[in-house]
């Protein structure tokens, strides 16, 4: 088993069909190397490196009429059972299990409001090398109109419990797994589209927001929430060129998302 316990989020990539633009802003962004796969079947699937070590990637859409989505990725011990569970809690397997060469086994999953996530089993590929530092994910939260219906399914696939955080200005509400909050649960932000299905959003460390706020906007990209006060630091939410969702976040002294 890889280093990221079941049940945790453990990688993160982007599908997206501006592949080589993918490759230029978010280097530029944040500081990444990018190296390709050398598998040809991988359609140039490239991993990202922050100071030498993995921390995301991206590769081309799964069908041509996908949306350019950033994916989180659960760690788990059995890519199989977690489909079964989808399946029986109300989900749907987008993309049955499959191995991925000799990297991991993974799978595409759906909760019932519409919410896309994966699962990975790791071999060769444990996930990502780095986290809570700059350039690295350090968040990962599921925006959803339908928090119940969450809170009964997320529990029955992952053993999740969802806990209600004293924060300020509202409450927020964690996933807990374990011992751990290992993600965070919110309803959709008014300043966002309102045709948006529920989704997970990938949040990234940054020295700072609001320089890399600016920045996307000079590379092409999109500001769709400016940089705010959140409990967990600066946050704010950000569109690639192509249109895919993400988020950078200055962490506050001693927060890891």
């Amino acid at each position: 088993m890889s280093g990221v316990e079941p049940g945790t989020p453990c990688w993160t990539d982007l599908a997206t069909p501006g592949l080589e633009d993918a490759k230029r802003f978010y280097p530029e962004l944040f500081g990444w190397t990018g190296r390709v796969s050398p598998e040809p079947a991988a359609g140039g699937y490239t991993v990202f490196l922050k100071d030498g070590r993995a921390v995301a990637a991206a590769g081309p859409p799964a069908a041509p009429d996908q949306v350019p989505i950033w994916s989180t990725y659960v760690a788990t011990d059995d890519a199989d059972l977690v489909a079964t569970r989808v399946e029986a809690a109300g989900g749907q397997v987008v993309v049955a299990p499959f191995d991925v060469f000799d990297q991991g086994r993974m799978a595409v999953l759906s909760d019932p409001a519409g919410a896309v996530f994966s699962v990975w089993q790791p071999m060769a590929m444990r996930g990502a090398e780095l986290f809570n530092a700059p350039g690295a994910m350090c968040w990962n939260e599921l925006v959803t109109p339908d928090p119940e219906g969450a809170r009964d399914f997320y529990a029955l696939v992952f053993g999740w419990h969802a806990e209600e955080q004293p924060t300020q200005p509202a409450p927020y509400t964690g996933w807990r797994c374990g011992a751990r909050i290992v993600a965070g649960m919110t309803p959709p932000l008014e300043e966002l589209p309102a045709d948006l299905p529920a989704y997970w959003s990938v949040w990234f460390a940054v020295a700072d927001a609001e320089a890399t706020a600016a920045r996307a906007a000079e590379l092409g990209g999109t500001v769709l929430v400016p940089p705010r006060d959140t409990p967990r630091g600066r946050l704010a939410a950000l569109r690639d060129p192509e249109g895919a969702l993400f988020s950078v976040l200055t962490l506050r002294p001693g927060r890891t998302g």
